[in-house]
């Protein structure tokens, strides 16, 4: 009923079908127009809009108005072309730049938003607002320190503007292409073995063609020392698709005496992605070599995976899987996870098994781990706690299980 009123309302008040002149009271035409607007009647609210400018030209609250409403539509082009049309008759109009940036900085047009910031500064200098749309239009052109020292100019004069300084916080750490980490973890065994310590030192260096990280990983296992060196590498090779590539070297019998893998990773549709690789063990008895993929989906804010090793053997293959959980809270550094799986895998414990790789791959194995990950305010510093717990049956008591407690502590660092 409300619907009809309203509709009755602008015809009798334009008169549209006859004369498609308007005729009436621009302002309360305007309020009608607006009220269609948000309720899901745009098309209508624009022919409105459009049918009081045939008097009112000028009516620039009204023009803007349209022009918003094709924003919104994703018409940017005629956005574009009414916030221009205001604009050159009245450029002191500040709500209006800001639409009008933003319009172009939704439509992707990152240059044309920056040359727009810079106009709307000849007539608001120091405006915090246009000068955090020029930051943005900075950030998406990739000049990252330009847009820094633009944020930099809003908080000198406003230090405590929340928004602009969440917005540095992630200038610094997008521009932080260094990381530097360390990572302490123990396994405690119910019975037969030691306590087993396990550390980690790393350098992580990102570039455009992808991240590449240098580790060392030092063990205290089985009352002996031993060190490996391994290099990472994601090197990006199209939108959506970037690899893994690993190499790994030791003197020591607590790892392999080579290590190296490779893996395709692949963003699909419906927030899917998916992976396929390999990894090689060599030891002084021969070569292991292990087949992996997973499956993964992004639902808002989880992140589901499903992880599966396979590696050949006698009498049969060996299999493992890993399903792992993730809730993300403020970012991608910041979330909690779970992970449970089956199976053993010697690409997770690597160390030399004397020639009896096909009776150890082959053993029963489960496993639950807990994670809880958090940064810094300035996202320059990450920590990371672990914890789990694993049921896993002797290599030399088959049919007999041991508890394996496992705890681990993270910190990284990113600088620029």
């Amino acid at each position: 009923m409300r619907k009809s009123i309203l509709i009755l309302f602008l015809i009798s008040s334009f008169s549209y079908a006859q004369t498609k002149v308007f005729n009436g009271d621009p302002d309360k035409a305007f309020e009608v127009a607006r009220k269609l607007a948000f309720n899901k009647q745009r098309k209508q609210a624009q022919d409105s809009l459009l049918l009081i400018l045939t008097k009112y030209p000028d009516y620039h609250d009204i023009r803007s108005f349209l022009a918003s409403t094709y924003s919104w539509d994703g018409d940017y082009k005629k956005a574009k072309k009414e916030f221009d049309y205001i604009l050159k008759k009245s450029p002191k109009r500040l709500d209006t730049w800001q639409a009008a940036i933003k319009n172009e900085l939704w439509r992707t047009a990152a240059f044309s938003a920056l040359e727009m910031s810079d106009k709307a500064l000849k007539y608001f200098p120091k405006n915090p607002d246009i000068l955090y749309l020029k930051a943005s239009a900075e950030d998406a052109t990739d000049n990252h320190e330009e847009a820094l020292l633009t944020i930099n100019k809003i908080l000198k004069d406003n230090p405590d503007h929340e928004k602009t300084k969440a917005y540095k916080a992630s200038l610094i750490d997008k521009l932080s292409l260094n990381t530097i980490g360390l990572k302490a973890s123990v396994d405690i065994y119910s019975e037969v073995f030691d306590p087993m310590q396990y550390y980690l030192l790393k350098y992580v260096r990102n570039t455009k063609y992808g991240s590449i990280h240098s580790k060392i990983n030092f063990s205290r296992r089985f009352a002996s020392n031993g060190a490996q060196f391994e290099i990472d590498m994601y090197p990006r090779i199209a939108k959506g698709l970037y690899a893994y590539m690993n190499f790994g070297v030791s003197n020591s019998f607590l790892y392999p005496d080579i290590r190296y893998g490779a893996e395709l990773h692949k963003s699909l549709p419906k927030s899917f992605e998916a992976s396929l690789g390999f990894r090689a063990l060599k030891y002084s008895s021969g070569i292991t070599n292990i087949y992996t993929g997973s499956v993964g989906w992004y639902s808002g804010n989880s992140y589901w995976s499903f992880r599966v090793y396979v590696t050949p053997g006698e009498p049969a293959a060996s299999k493992s899987g890993t399903l792992s959980y993730r809730k993300y809270r403020r970012d991608a550094n910041n979330y909690f996870s779970i992970d449970a799986g089956m199976g053993f895998s010697p690409d997770i414990y690597r160390f030399d098994f004397e020639n009896n790789e096909d009776s150890i791959i082959n053993l029963n194995s489960q496993k639950f781990n807990l994670g809880y990950y958090f940064s810094s305010k300035n996202n320059k510093n990450y920590w990371g706690i672990q914890s789990g717990i694993s049921h896993q049956e002797i290599s030399f008591n088959p049919g007999s299980y041991f508890w394996i407690y496992s705890f681990s502590l993270s910190w990284d660092m990113k600088f620029r």
